[in-house]
């Protein structure tokens, strides 16, 4: 396991984090086991949050009488101080500890939105005053729009910064990262897989193990997906195979979609999801994460190009900051139903 110094928060972690949002769909002593065994393999970085219905809960009742072993993060996705501060609270009994290391304030992806959270009696006052309880060691921010949260974080207000890299989202590498690496902030990525759509597992894991990060959250739910993350990362990545990652990973992520969700379907499309999985599916197929939800939206798909209130102007793409041809990467996914059998 490689371990990091995670920048001016000064602990040391490891490279792999296990991301608990999937354990409430797992029986308790599986997720036990799989949280166990992944500390007693080194993993030392437990990132959760209080929107993942009881997952804190999970981790209070499994892993608790660990607490020293482990740095443990969770959010808040309150905007305002008294929201905050109860969900902090709420937080800390839920995981049966005193403080976290790490608190960040959850999914900031609009401006008003940080604003809010910033402002006196925001949700930020409310991380600063349990801080000064020692309740919080450490602030950071999640969200999806990378471009924004390099301009947030420029007024060195947190330490630490969530958000996504993998083959088929790639962006944190523009602007986010280099800005983080100025201002020695914890880099922590998530969704390596980009909730199960990208293979081959290996590969996708390692291509953020190959950038400048500190710790790759992956959602683990079993001791045997512990087991091939970490086994993902037995080697380091030499210069071939970073090469070549880095060329994959702007083919894969050519679709440009941030997952910002700013968009929004009548038909009740995840336009996010078939964006993102647009190349990875004409490159490597799907797994069957990524193929189950295709077959469940397999009518609204095929419907996207008889919508009528759409045909002129697609209502979707009036909403993206990025002004991507949401209508047309659709209407090629339902291309996906002639090369698989279609269920149901």
């Amino acid at each position: 396991m490689r371990y990091s110094t995670f920048g001016k928060i000064g602990y040391n972690v490891s490279a792999l984090g296990f991301g608990a949002m999937n354990l409430p769909g797992v029986p308790l002593e599986q997720a036990r086991a799989a949280m166990n065994y992944a500390l007693d393999r080194g993993i030392n970085y437990i990132d959760t949050a209080a929107a993942y219905r009881n997952s804190e809960e999970i981790i209070g009742e499994t892993i608790s009488h660990r607490r020293d072993e482990y740095f443990l993060a969770t959010k808040t996705g309150k905007r305002d101080y008294a929201s905050a501060k109860e969900e902090i609270d709420r937080s800390l009994l839920r995981m049966k500890t005193d403080h976290v290391d790490l608190l960040q304030i959850h999914y900031v992806n609009y401006v008003n939105e940080f604003k809010q959270a910033m402002e006196p009696e925001g949700a930020y006052e409310a991380a600063l005053e349990a801080k000064a309880a020692g309740k919080v060691r450490h602030i950071g921010i999640s969200g999806h729009r990378p471009e924004l949260l390099t301009k947030w974080i420029a007024s060195g207000k947190f330490d630490q910064v969530l958000f996504h890299l993998n083959l088929a989202q790639p962006f944190a590498n523009r602007d986010l990262i280099p800005k983080m690496t100025e201002l020695n902030m914890g880099k922590v990525a998530m969704k390596p897989l980009s909730g199960g759509f990208i293979q081959p597992v290996e590969k996708a894991i390692r291509y953020p193990y190959s950038q400048d990060v500190h710790v790759i959250i992956s959602g683990m739910v079993s001791v045997e997906e512990v087991k091939m993350n970490l086994a993902a990362m037995e080697q380091e990545v030499e210069q071939d195979e970073r090469e070549e990652l880095e060329q994959l990973a702007a083919q894969l992520g050519e679709h440009n979609c941030r997952r910002c969700n700013y968009c929004s379907c009548p038909l009740g499309i995840a336009i996010p999801d078939v964006m993102i999985s647009s190349k990875v599916r004409e490159t490597f197929g799907l797994l069957p994460k990524g193929d189950g939800f295709y077959q469940k939206h397999k009518e609204a798909i095929l419907s996207c190009a008889d919508y009528e209130p759409c045909k002129e102007k697609p209502l979707c793409q009036q909403l993206c900051p990025y002004q991507l041809p949401m209508q047309r990467v659709i209407q090629e996914a339902a291309g996906y139903y002639k090369t698989v059998p279609i269920s149901g």
